[in-house]
């Protein structure tokens, strides 16, 4: 007997990491295109790679989702039907939207599915209803809403509810920040925020003394989120999709919290209960790729101050990506490209889509063309030993000397 449980939503900030995503477990992606979305220093995806995407994802039962959420004026709401059009064409299976003007634009050109933004703020359920009105179908939930609400949304509208379950937090309200727009001249609610609340500031005031006093301070900075912890309960309110944020970040992290988070799931889908021994190990796992300090947000009870990140920006993680892999050779080597350098000798670790990590250490390297050197640099192709249950797309990587 198999258990209910909810989709896996993952990022893919490139056609890479959308294939690595979906390989490590996750359900669908969401991604951008070259305009239109919140994330301009992401890689985002050409035409053609939407459209390799979405064969490669629904090729492996997975969805593609495409981020049409930036504030879009009068000229770009011109250029949005042809790109809505196409993505029709291609047979996307979600836009999310932030803007009135989008989701008008979107129903008039195609019959895609509109799930709206996190960036709208919908956090009530008088909102969603008017967001059900206008034709979206799902709802992405601030992340100030807690479980317990967005299960109450989802049962007085009939809308789908999608919750973020990891990465970065923000401390505006989503869609309701301009500190970039005033420190950097980037406007964070079009795809440039230069995550001005991360930096240190000074603030200054007076002593009751009168006597001027300075401090420094991280006092907008959040701490990332982790709800690994609360899983049952995502599962026992209903909650149709569990987010991972990242499109920003790297193929381990897509890889990694994908793989994680749907061995957890598939754990539950099997057994009805995470009483499982790899509890530890899938905590452990997240704490091996680039984090702040983790917290759980507003799902179980509201963030104080003890939610705020307080510390230099200084990402903790336990390992690095050193290479992705492209092709098996028969059964005698697989071909990796190097994503960062690793010497002969050296401890590595490859993560397989299940199951425990394979260390082994690398006694010999050499290029396709069969020369030998001691030392990789990032863009070489090695041929490396082939281990049982190793595939495309599987990531290597190695521990950071603390």
């Amino acid at each position: 007997m198999s258990h209910w449980v909810p989709e896996l939503l993952s990022p893919a900030g490139s056609l890479e990491k959308l294939k690595v995503s979906i390989s490590y477990g996750a359900d669908a992606v969401y991604c951008g295109g070259q305009k239109f979305g919140l994330r301009s220093a992401a890689d985002n995806l050409t035409y053609q790679e939407l459209e390799e995407g979405v064969s490669f994802a629904h090729e492996n039962n997975a969805k593609v989702f495409v981020v049409l959420n930036s504030f879009l004026h009068d000229q770009d709401l011109d250029e949005l039907p042809a790109f809505v059009s196409f993505l029709e064409e291609i047979s996307v299976d979600a836009v999310i939207v932030s803007d009135l003007g989008v989701v008008r634009t979107v129903r008039n050109v195609s019959n895609i599915p509109i799930h709206l933004s996190t960036q709208a703020s919908c956090l009530n359920i008088q909102s969603a209803r008017f967001w059900k009105k206008m034709g979206v179908q799902r709802i992405v939930l601030g992340r100030e809403v807690s479980l317990e609400e967005a299960s109450l949304i989802k049962k007085e509208t009939g809308l789908e509810v999608e919750l973020f379950i990891h990465g970065s937090m923000c401390m505006a309200y989503s869609g309701n920040c301009v500190i970039s727009n005033y420190t950097s001249g980037r406007d964070s609610n079009r795809g440039g925020c230069a995550h001005s609340c991360r930096f240190e500031y000074t603030l200054e005031g007076k002593e009751n003394s009168g006597v001027k006093k300075e401090l420094k301070s991280f006092f907008m900075s959040s701490k990332d989120l982790k709800g690994i912890s609360v899983l049952p309960d995502f599962i026992r309110y209903g909650i149709d999709s569990l987010k991972i944020e990242g499109r920003m970040k790297s193929h381990l992290y897509a890889g990694t919290t994908s793989k994680v988070y749907s061995e957890a799931l598939s754990y539950f889908s099997k057994n009805g209960h995470f009483l499982s021994e790899d509890l530890y190990s899938w905590k452990e796992e997240l704490n091996k790729v680039t984090h702040r300090e983790y917290h759980e947000g507003n799902l179980v009870e509201k963030a104080g101050v003890d939610s705020i990140y307080s510390e230099r920006e200084t990402e903790e993680k336990e390992f690095v990506i050193v290479g992705l892999v492209l092709q098996v050779i028969h059964e005698n080597f697989m071909l990796v490209e190097v994503r960062s350098s690793f010497s002969s000798g050296e401890e590595l670790e490859i993560l397989p889509f299940e199951g425990e990590p394979i260390t082994f250490k690398t006694e010999s390297l050499e290029n396709v063309a069969g020369e030998k050197f001691e030392k990789t640099k990032p863009g070489l192709l090695v041929k490396l030993p082939l281990f049982e249950g190793v595939k495309k797309w599987n990531i290597i990587r190695k521990r950071i000397e603390q």
